[in-house]
């Protein structure tokens, strides 16, 4: 962890929301003029689209080779950049490419890395969004690395109907693909995805208030009026929760450190929330980088 050059994580399942926190901090780093250089944690995939096809072919029947483990990605490379970051500010970071679109802005093909580069200098923090911005295992502490660490946790049911529409909407998956997928992924989404949950600083949690119970016969993922979120905080002391509850219409608390508020607020919640944290981790870099330039 670092005063001068911190580090922000976004971490959560395939499916749980994560892109969408990610539009809030954008809008957060926007309005408060912060430079932040930002990851992606499918950049740090170990194999390619085509790569990871081969390593099923060569492993089935004998693995639950998955991208929630250790096998399939980059864990090292992923704390390396996190420590070396919060030591000098720097460190070497690559993209992959999603689609056409991405591959005429980054010059590669779809379903592969850019080259690895070292980030832009200046940067006011890092903020990664992925799998594994909390992940521990016996070789390997990417939680430790990370100076606020958010975790988006929608109850599971929700995050297989949004991994089911994702993925058949915008991939172009079968439902009995996804469903293959997600089956694969359990043992390594038990051993690495959901311990994260209890490194995480704050957890956003969107439960619904409609019927899921079978996600994979869902025609529509329930809107945010249909649901609530539960906010969960590590340590509480420092928030001001008379003032949530005052601002966020219709929120009460269901714990000493959990905050429920409607799914329609959630912006709104994440905005209060994490504004004053995002502002008091730049303002303690800039004084620091000051003290160290007197």
């Amino acid at each position: 962890m670092s005063r001068r050059h911190p580090v922000v994580a976004v971490t959560g399942s395939s499916g749980a929301g994560t892109s969408t926190i990610t539009d809030t901090f954008a809008q957060i780093f926007a309005r408060e003029s912060v430079s932040a250089a930002i990851v992606h944690g499918d950049s740090f995939h170990r194999y390619d689209r085509e790569g990871m096809k081969r390593a099923h072919e060569a492993a089935a029947g004998h693995s639950e080779l998955s991208h929630f483990g250790p096998d399939a990605n980059l864990f090292e490379e992923l704390e390396a950049l996190f420590e070396e970051y919060g030591r000098s500010g720097s460190g070497r970071v690559r993209n992959y490419v999603h689609d056409d679109e991405e591959a005429a802005a980054l010059g590669c093909q779809p379903g592969t890395f850019t080259p690895w580069q070292d980030l832009a200098p200046g940067s006011d923090l890092l903020y990664y969004e992925g799998l594994h911005g909390a992940v521990q295992t016996e070789t390997v502490d990417v939680a430790s690395k990370v100076d606020l660490l958010i975790g988006v946790v929608p109850t599971i049911n929700l995050e297989w109907i949004q991994k089911l529409h994702r993925d058949r909407t915008k991939r172009g998956y079968s439902t009995e693909a996804v469903t293959d997928t997600i089956l694969r992924r359990m043992p390594d989404y038990v051993r690495y995805i959901c311990p994260q949950f209890s490194n995480t600083h704050i957890n956003f949690q969107r439960v619904p208030i409609v019927d899921t119970s079978n996600p994979f016969i869902a025609r529509w993922i329930p809107t945010p009026d249909e649901s609530m979120v539960v906010i969960r905080f590590a340590d509480p002391r420092g928030f001001d929760f008379p003032y949530l509850l005052s601002m966020i219409n219709g929120s009460f608390m269901s714990r000493a450190n959990s905050i429920v508020v409607p799914g329609g607020k959630l912006d709104l919640a994440m905005q209060l929330i994490l504004t004053p944290l995002i502002w008091r981790l730049v303002d303690t870099a800039r004084k620091e980088h000051s003290l160290a330039r007197a």
